[in-house]
């Protein structure tokens, strides 16, 4: 991604993203559209309730794996071999190492995390065993996660696309087979997101393994290197603090919505889907900002780092007028799909209007935050991430929502919070010197 016109391999490199992107958004939401048709509004709910949970462990994961593909970005656009090799070892060592330890926590845990979250008790049992069940693919999960980043780090999105596709067509099957044909409910739908997690980690530790590039993963060499491991989680941490706080924040939003009803839980959580397909290009736009910064600094392109966001930003842009419209003019008929009920696509319409025509700070914020991780300066993208989706929400929920209780208002917690973020990104990015100089240098030092 060091040469060429920038426009033209964003895109390139962004579509297999966003396909891949598409197929495993289609994990959560085959089991949502199953359950929901075949099992009831109740179930919708319980696997509904459970999606900022979800969403929290997911972007922990990433975020130590944002960190891993910045290295190794990095050492891949300075060509250094060596070093390429002990990060590819020590991040899916430490994918293996924390998908134990979040099995462990999480089955333990699951009941008082729903309960915390004001989970209405007619859906709790289901709800508890659904994340469950989830957490038993901790491991399939971070591993599929950490060795899709390290391909995407070299320019490769191809491979973990077609893994997804193989594992979401796993998932819907097992879905119809669990919830429809055995009538195992929302514990069907929570083994079979979990049988296509292990089918997509097998695939993409296979592809490592067998690959002959210089990131070739060696099943016997993988450990964690202490140097390696404190570079990794210095720039994965605050990736990771930072859409996992983020995603707690969600969490708590999720528990406000609950007070309302299984009704707007449901309806919240199909628009939430929905929202989720919608925002999958902007978060493939931002992945190839990141993997493109990181290449051209470690290339030493510092004027092309520029320009490459910028020409981002306008692709994120037109995106997402065309989205926003195609929601706007078919919303009902697309939430119909997740429930017939009335009342379920009425909160589910709702929460629309409230959150689409903000959606053009999320297409900026998403470029700016990618490059500005490719750079290394995951701490400020944290920093900025943190004070105003996590912080600043919460001050809105906890102190202004009390004095105008309502599920919309519940909602305006999001654009409100969308804005303030965009405005502290764009700010940094034009007053601040964000792209390191020396990048060669730096890495080598930081690494010994």
């Amino acid at each position: 991604m060091t040469e060429g016109v920038i426009w033209k391999q964003l895109l390139i490199f962004s579509m297999p993203l966003l396909i891949g992107n598409l197929f495993q958004q289609l994990y959560n939401t085959a089991d949502s559209i199953v359950v929901g048709n075949f099992v009831g509004s109740d179930a919708l709910a319980a696997v509904g309730s459970s999606n900022s949970l979800i969403n929290l462990i997911i972007g922990m994961s990433m975020g130590i794996g944002t960190g891993a593909g910045v290295i190794i970005s990095q050492y891949y656009g300075a060509k250094d071999e060596e070093k390429l090799h002990w990060a590819v070892h020590t991040s899916i060592a430490l994918s293996l190492v924390g998908g134990i330890l979040l099995t462990v926590i999480g089955v333990i845990l699951s009941p008082l995390l729903l309960i915390w979250m004001g989970t209405p008790e007619e859906v709790l049992p289901s709800s508890v065993s659904f994340l469950r069940i989830y957490f038993l693919g901790s491991v399939f999960n971070l591993v599929y996660n950490m060795g899709a980043g390290i391909l995407r780090a070299v320019g490769d999105s191809k491979r973990p696309l077609y893994y997804l596709c193989v594992s979401s067509i796993v998932n819907i099957g097992l879905d119809i087979v669990f919830v429809v044909g055995f009538g195992m409910g929302t514990a069907g739908a929570g083994y079979a997101t979990v049988a296509a997690q292990a089918v997509s980690s097998v695939l993409i530790m296979t592809a490592l393994i067998k690959t002959r590039e210089n990131y070739r993963l060696i099943p016997s060499k993988i450990r964690i290197d202490k140097r390696m491991m404190m570079r990794i989680l210095k720039l994965g941490i605050p990736s990771g603090i930072q859409q996992s706080i983020i995603s707690l924040s969600n969490v708590i939003v999720q528990a406000n919505v609950n007070g309302y009803g299984p009704a707007a839980m449901a309806g919240f959580g199909a628009y939430s889907k929905v929202d989720g397909f919608a925002m999958l290009p902007l978060q493939s736009f931002c992945l190839a900002a990141t993997t493109f910064t990181g290449q051209n600094i470690g290339a030493g392109k510092w004027k092309r780092v520029k320009q490459g966001m910028v020409q981002g930003i306008v692709i994120s842009m037109i995106y997402t007028a065309l989205i926003s419209v195609i929601l706007f003019l078919d919303a009902e008929r697309i939430l119909g799909i997740f429930s017939p009920d009335k009342d379920v696509i009425s909160f589910g319409r709702k929460t629309m209007l409230i959150l689409l025509p903000f959606y053009w700070t999320l297409a900026i914020h998403q470029i700016l935050m990618g490059s500005i991780r490719g750079s290394g300066r995951t701490v400020v993208s944290m920093l900025i991430g943190v004070g105003n989706m996590c912080i600043l929400r919460m001050i809105y929920i906890n102190l202004l929502v009390p004095f105008f209780p309502s599920f919309e208002a519940v909602l305006w917690c999001y654009p409100i919070t969308w804005i303030t973020t965009t405005v502290m990104d764009s700010i940094y990015s034009l007053k601040a010197k964000w792209i390191p100089e020396g990048i060669e240098k730096q890495i080598g030092d930081e690494t010994g």
